[in-house]
């Protein structure tokens, strides 16, 4: 067992747009913290691994190719691997706790896999 401090916890990006901060890696997934600022652009990519969202702090939208919802504390987001999504009109600091399976960047092409 491992509890890991500080998941989903709101912290400031330091000089930075956003903060994603990985806390647990296993080769079968990750966890970490990913947050936003109010006003805060969040400019990532799609990743090659499933995601979840779990919200614990802060209010946004996500959108999606499919469309778009409103997200607050305790709502929880699947993202499939490869689809374009993106967290807008943050009107309050968005703290999200994130879930890959596989680990983050696992699936990138060019990464091995042991």
């Amino acid at each position: 067992m491992l509890i890991i401090e500080g998941a989903g916890r709101w912290t400031a990006p330091a000089g930075a747009a956003n903060d994603w901060v990985e806390q647990l890696r296993t080769p079968d997934l990750s966890v970490g913290t990913y947050c936003i600022p109010a006003g805060g652009l969040d400019d990532q990519s799609p990743h090659t691994e499933d995601e979840i969202y779990v919200v614990t702090a802060g209010r946004a939208r996500i959108v999606t190719p499919d469309g778009g919802a409103e997200v607050g504390p305790g709502s929880v987001i699947f993202v499939p691997a490869g689809e374009e999504h993106r967290f807008v009109e943050v009107t309050e600091d968005l703290a999200l706790l994130v879930v890959f399976g596989p680990a983050y960047g696992s699936r990138a092409p060019g990464r091995r896999t042991e």
